[in-house]
């Protein structure tokens, strides 16, 4: 009962974010049904697993669709209560942040926004083209109490298979700026961005700066740099200098001695031994100095890093690039876990999707009923999205400062159990299923939550009530 009072607790934090009282409720038994659902089948796995009657089925579709919810409030709100939840990772006093892609299957063909999307992935069993929704996320980096690295999922929305008009030229690096602005603007920190080589441009790096915050990606193995010019003795006419001497920077590998032998900072690695090198060069697409590391590791061979704050140690940028994994991490209990991405909210009045002209969907054209019901679709998405990144951080928040209880109502049994460590989403998931029906049985008579949920319960499908009764 105590894990399901903590999560309320947390919960009530985002009333705010919802225009009605009625509407925070039904908001709260999405998050209750994404946090212990065992199968992930859409809203129809909510009723299941909270054994609600049949009715609340409608009234729990109708709640993505609302805007009594508000997304935006909804999104700064949790953005603030993350930052009190947990511990962020700090580098002179700037947190440090998450950021991928991820595309999510859907073979709706009245879906807006479904578009074919390569997978650019070296394994064998996933197809090279798939139909699905493109996402864009960004998580908080953050610690546990034994110094335990996680990435906390904070926003995630779609940003490719839409044109709603021709002038609009915001690529997916430009959206993504947009989103993580946004995001660092509810922090009111000054932040570093870690994200992969895609990333690597400077429609992200000049954002950034201009805003205090900064980048680490990776950098293309054809990377070139420059070295400054060397200022003549002499004035000479026209405009002086800029850029020196030429450099490739996959060329530095072979001068082996100018590498610096250490161990190595990347999480999980001890006893590791890796060579580095770093150095200060002029990057053509920004036009100013941007600090790159080339790193040849013993396991995983040859990678270089790219910063653009000149003042962050090259031992750092190896050991925070290590953690842009951790997001990946969060993916794939997002996927499989929580069914963060199982959405099926179809436009009725939508045209089929052609499975030969798979690309862009353009509304410019498109009357402003249509449009608004694209708009109105894609709203409902994004809320069943940010509402699963809650539920997926509220569990995190249990297993990280709440451990010892949640291994103690996780009724079930594990070959890898270690209740020494924190658990993972799904040990968390099981330990509030297990819990639900004492917390109906024996919470206070007046909390919000239990009031709620008895008054739509099912009691023939409740194991705690059937025994009670």
């Amino acid at each position: 009962m105590a894990l399901w009072l903590e999560w309320f607790r947390c919960v009530s934090m985002l009333r705010p974010a919802c225009a009605r009282r009625a509407t925070f409720l039904w908001m709260s038994l999405a998050l209750a049904g994404l946090s212990i659902r065992a199968e992930l089948q859409g809203v129809t796995s909510f009723v299941r697993a909270l054994w609600l009657e049949p009715v609340t089925y409608r009234r729990l579709l109708h709640l993505f669709h609302s805007p009594a919810l508000s997304l935006a409030k909804l999104s700064s709100l949790w953005i603030r209560l993350a930052l009190g939840l947990f511990r962020p990772v700090t580098l002179d006093r700037r947190v440090v942040f998450l950021a991928d892609g991820l595309k999510a299957p859907k073979e709706g063909r009245k879906m807006p926004a479904v578009k074919k999307l390569h997978q650019g992935s070296s394994d064998n069993t996933k197809p090279p083209f798939i139909f699905g929704h493109s996402f864009q996320a960004v998580s908080l980096l953050a610690r546990g109490l034994l110094g335990e690295p996680f990435a906390v999922p904070l926003s995630s929305r779609i940003h490719e298979g839409l044109v709603f008009s021709n002038r609009d030229k915001r690529t997916l690096l430009d959206k993504l700026v947009g989103l993580f602005l946004e995001i660092v603007t509810d922090a009111q920190a000054p932040a570093i961005l870690v994200a992969d080589a895609y990333y690597a441009s400077r429609k992200v790096i000049l954002p950034l700066l201009a805003e205090g915050h900064h980048l680490i990606t990776r950098a293309r193995i054809n990377t070139t740099g420059w070295r400054p010019a060397r200022k003549p003795k002499e004035r000479r006419r026209g405009r002086p200098r800029i850029y020196g001497e030429k450099l490739h920077l996959r060329d530095l590998f072979r001068q082996k001695k100018r590498f610096v032998s250490a161990k190595s900072p990347v999480y999980g690695e001890q006893g590791s031994e890796l060579a580095y090198r770093c150095v200060d060069l002029l990057w053509r697409p920004v036009g100013q100095l941007v600090r790159f590391v080339l790193v040849d590791h013993p396991q995983r061979g040859r990678i270089i890093l790219m910063c653009s704050d000149l003042s962050i140690e090259p031992l750092k940028v190896i050991e925070l690039y290590g953690y842009r994994f951790k997001i990946e991490l969060g993916f794939k209990q997002a996927l499989h876990t929580l069914g963060a991405y199982a959405y099926h909210f179809w436009m009725m009045d939508m045209a089929p999707i052609s499975r030969r002209r798979s690309g862009n969907q353009f509304l410019h054209m498109k009357s402003m009923l249509y449009r608004t019901h694209v708009r109105r679709k894609m709203a409902a998405y994004h809320r069943y999205v940010q509402l699963a990144c809650i539920a997926q951080g509220l569990q995190q928040h249990l297993a990280v400062n709440f451990r010892a209880r949640v291994w103690d109502h996780f009724k079930s049994w594990m070959r890898t159990m270690k209740p020494g460590l924190p658990p993972s989403e799904a040990v968390v998931a099981q330990a509030l299923r297990a819990s639900l029906g004492a917390f109906l049985v024996a919470a206070p008579e007046n909390h919000e939550l239990r009031k709620f949920i008895l008054r739509y319960l099912d009691a023939d499908r409740c194991p705690a009530m059937v025994l009670a009764g």
